[in-house]
């Protein structure tokens, strides 16, 4: 590997390295004039002030993530073989757990791979290369991907908010292969259509999977109503496990065609009604109107994207318990879920309890979970667990 250049720590700057995070902060580093001069996604070696190596690293002198580590060894080159060596042992993990090549095959930073996200749909994949560091690398991650998985089609929907802080344009193009539409995956014994190329995110979200599955659980027998369906994950595996009715509400297009269709890949489309509509204005009239149902099961999007739209976006979810718990049959259960990395657990869980206040409802906590085991969680970086959900018996 090319001699890479220095970047050195401000004094105590390298503190969180040394305790485990990947992350180096533009405030922990001797921001000289070199610093500043490297290209956004430039690989470098990092050391303390004292002059101990720490690691190599991509570096971003614009952003307030700075700097995050690859590797601990300094000299690891960092090309296809690292991240094909990376990808093999992701897969390996996955495949402990999921008999069926459908799943998140790379969580960013959980996986030793801050910025990148890799998800599976049996042998096709989509890509999000969301930090400069990992957008420099594209050609030696396709050619790792293509090494340990040989795929179809490789998507990158590279997309994402996180780009724009990164300073990197928004595309979606197809790297790899060809693709023509969406593609059929398998989850909890169901059977889903995925949309790479024009869905939300990669096409499909793998980190509700063990939610689905345990709200399902609950379902036999009851009336469910499925807010924020998306492409169906919590409205028909609900009705594949005996929900007697299933209303599937969403406000695009899209997803709801694809949440039919799939409903009617399971022969469940006579239980299942699907719906355009605004899930607050949805609920607001089925309360009036006085519409109530057994299981009611909320997964919104994120209503906070940073920290500045921490107040409103708490009131939002605030909002929504109170909303769904007016239209939850008496002994009925609630499911609420948030995506947002910057609302912390007690904040959603205080949110939720005083919806429900409001709502005049009290209840029991059935199960508070996060993702699937797909998505793992960095122990030095609490941001990454950013799923939080709840299921709720309510009186």
């Amino acid at each position: 590997m090319t001699a890479l250049p220095t970047v050195r720590l401000a004094p105590g700057g390298h503190k969180r390295a040394e305790l485990g995070s990947p992350w180096i902060y533009s405030n922990e580093i001797r921001m000289d004039k070199a610093a500043k001069d490297l290209a956004p996604g430039s690989l470098v070696r990092l050391e303390a002030a004292s002059g101990k190596k720490l690691g190599v690293a991509t570096f971003n002198p614009h952003t307030l993530v700075a700097a995050r580590l690859l590797d601990r060894d300094p000299e690891r080159p960092i090309d296809a073989g690292f991240f094909a060596e990376k990808f093999a042992a992701s897969l390996a993990l996955r495949q402990r757990f999921y008999p069926e090549p459908f799943y998140r095959l790379v969580h960013a930073e959980a996986d030793g791979l801050p910025g990148l996200v890799v998800d599976r749909f049996g042998d096709v994949l989509a890509v999000q290369l969301n930090t400069a560091g990992m957008n420099a690398r594209e050609d030696d991650i396709l050619a790792a991907l293509d090494t340990v998985l040989k795929p179809r089609a490789v998507m990158l929907r590279n997309d994402s908010t996180a780009r724009k802080t990164e300073g990197l344009a928004a595309e979606t193009r197809v790297a790899l292969g060809a693709l023509d539409g969406p593609v059929e995956i398998a989850e909890n014994g169901a059977r889903f259509l995925a949309d790479p190329l024009t869905g939300q995110k990669t096409g499909w979200f793998y980190d509700q999977r063990e939610n689905r599955r345990f709200v399902a659980s609950l379902a036999s027998g009851a009336s469910v109503l499925d807010l924020y369906c998306f492409g169906g994950g919590f409205a028909v595996t609900a009705a594949l496990r005996g929900a007697r009715t299933v209303a599937a509400i969403d406000r695009s297009d899209g997803a709801l065609d694809l949440a039919r269709r799939a409903a009617e890949l399971n022969g469940v489309a006579s239980i299942c009604r699907f719906e355009r509509a605004e899930a607050f204005a949805y609920l607001e009239a089925s309360a009036r109107t006085g519409a109530r149902f057994d299981v009611v099961i909320a997964d919104p999007p994120a209503f906070v994207k940073s920290r500045k739209d921490l107040g409103p976006g708490l009131k939002g979810y605030r909002k929504l318990a109170r909303l769904a718990a007016s239209v939850t049959a008496p002994k009925g259960l609630l499911f609420l879920a948030s995506c947002s990395h910057n609302v912390g657990v007690s904040d959603f869980a205080e949110a939720v309890g005083r919806g429900l206040v409001d709502a005049g409802r009290s209840s029991r906590i059935l199960l508070s979970s996060g993702a699937a085991p797909d998505h793992p969680v960095h122990p030095a970086l609490p941001e990454s667990a950013y799923l939080k959900a709840q299921t709720l018996a309510l009186d």
